[in-house]
């Protein structure tokens, strides 16, 4: 796995970035001076409060609907204990590694903002569960997206004890304790207000969300290149991304894919030998409108990470402590703001991949491909060619639309009709996830059976920009011959496409993309 720098917590929020680098690529974690200074002054107020003899949620009441029943001295650490297992009550497939590092580093965020009363060892020693590489298994259902991620946070809550299961650096699953023992690491033992300050924030919705939005980010121009491609080999014109027909619409994300089309399309021999003596008006929507539609994906993109960065800069448990040392109950765990991103996401990746099916389709019809053979086949008839390709695109889009139905217009009442009102934003970041992953394989396939079709419009010779992306595609897969199986070479597209090698090309040859 490739290192990268540690990311210092308690400086600022972290930021994307950050959190790629220790979800994907294992980078350590670091708590600042100041972090540390933080978290040591709220913790002298939640032991203070502690000693006082009065109710104080979190610390000396029940949770939830038993929030009103007062837990004497004596059994506060077994109250933060069982809180954890009995909160760790997740269920169905494992969550991804990745995920489940992102879930953990916004966590640790919060306990470094000095909100949380937590001690500073149990900061530390979550750290630590990052940077020896220990993962908590946490499975797939349990969080209602509020109060936080609750059922998440607790399974990594759990590991920290020294309880239930874990990946080990190698990936291998074992016990937690085990794992603790190999890494050199001690059990933490939980005391006054630890166990919820673990459990308390939208750090797992928060963290698929940054990672879905840094892979859409790429995706955007993936599609932009997909489409440049489809409008050279469809015979289309590029007159409509011009720049001044753009600005009549000043959507920024609009301008960008406009831009990115003309950069990619320039210098081509196939666009050029149709400007004149060209009988049609103006292409199909699915042409024309390319920009437009990954434009606003842009646009939806951009506020989807503005809420994420505010997120992120947000110091999330109830209660919390406050500089002054009061604790004060609120509802800053609610998942709204992520949920309805997250949900907003969903609809714009259906769209963008349904339009990307549409350009796909048209290269495959011999009534609207001007002049390509059927399906592009070697021999028609005797061979598919590509046509089973788009099967599998027009599947994942159906899927697609399903996954755009949005999460976060559900609530389920629970916890005795205490939490009467919940979020599901959980939910909706894992069918966001899904949707990405969708898109990518249905951009790929418009790559794979644009690049085919670009070749049979030889002498012709593409853009600089779709022949490097025609040329990285040739360079993985014979694009000629008699019909073999499809799915190896979908495959080798979709990894060409996810690995960046295909905008590496592109941008090798045009400059960087927006």
């Amino acid at each position: 796995m490739e290192e990268s720098p540690a990311v210092m917590l308690g400086t600022g929020p972290p930021t994307m970035e950050d959190v790629v680098a220790v979800a994907r690529l294992g980078a350590a974690v670091a708590i600042s001076a100041e972090a540390e200074a933080a978290i040591g002054e709220s913790r002298t107020h939640v032991e203070r409060l502690a000693a006082s003899g009065r109710p104080v949620y979190g610390i000396s009441t029940g949770f939830g609907a038993l929030a009103t029943m007062y837990i004497e001295p004596a059994k506060r650490r077994q109250l933060q204990r069982v809180l954890v297992r009995s909160h760790a009550a997740g269920a169905g497939a494992e969550v991804e590694t990745e995920a489940v590092r992102a879930m953990m580093l916004l966590r640790l965020s919060t306990l470094c903002t000095g909100r949380t009363g937590i001690r500073l060892g149990t900061a530390r020693a979550y750290a630590a569960l990052l940077n020896v590489r220990i993962t908590p298994i946490v499975p797939e259902y349990g969080s209602l997206g509020c109060s936080g991620d609750l059922a998440p946070l607790a399974h990594c809550a759990l590991a920290l004890m020294g309880q239930g299961e874990v990946r080990d650096p190698s990936g291998t699953r074992t016990s937690a304790a085990d794992a603790l023992a190999a890494a050199g690491l001690e059990p933490v033992e939980l005391e006054e207000k630890e166990g919820l300050a673990l459990i308390n924030g939208t750090d797992g919705m928060l963290g698929m969300l940054v990672l879905a939005a840094t892979d859409l980010r790429a995706l955007l121009k993936v599609a932009d290149i997909g489409a440049a491609m489809t409008v050279e080999a469809l015979l289309g014109t590029d007159r409509v991304y011009a720049a001044d027909l753009q600005a009549l619409r000043p959507h920024p994300g609009q301008a960008a894919s406009a831009r990115n089309l003309m950069r990619v399309l320039a210098g081509s021999q196939i666009t050029a030998s149709h400007r004149t003596g060209d009988a049609r008006v103006q292409d199909a929507y699915s042409l024309r409108c390319a920009p437009q539609v990954a434009g606003a994906v842009r646009d939806t993109l951009g506020h989807a990470e503005a809420v994420a960065a505010r997120e992120m800069a947000s110091a999330i448990d109830n209660p919390v402590v406050l500089s002054d040392g009061r604790i004060e109950s609120n509802g800053n765990f609610h998942g709204a703001p992520v949920a309805y991103v997250l949900d907003f996401l969903a609809i714009a990746v259906a769209d963008l991949a349904s339009i990307a099916e549409r350009r796909t389709d048209r290269m495959l019809d011999t009534s609207r491909s001007n002049g390509l053979p059927p399906f592009l086949a070697e021999d028609p008839g005797v061979d598919s060619g590509h046509m089973i390709a788009q099967y599998t695109q027009a599947g994942i889009v159906s899927e697609l639309k399903r996954l755009a139905a949005p999460s976060s217009v559900d609530s389920i009442p629970s916890s005795a009709m205490q939490e009467d009102h919940v979020s599901m934003g959980w939910n909706a970041a894992r069918k966001l996830r899904r949707a990405v992953e969708g898109l990518e394989i249905v951009l790929a396939i418009e790559v794979l059976v644009a690049a085919r079709a670009l070749g049979l419009r030889a002498p012709l010779e593409p853009g600089r920009g779709t022949t490097a992306a025609m040329s990285a595609v040739d360079a993985r897969l014979a694009q000629v011959g008699a019909d073999r199986e499809l799915a190896a070479t979908v495959e080798a597209v979709r990894v060409l496409v996810g690995s960046g090698a295909l905008i590496a090309s592109v941008e090798g040859v045009v400059g960087s993309l927006e």
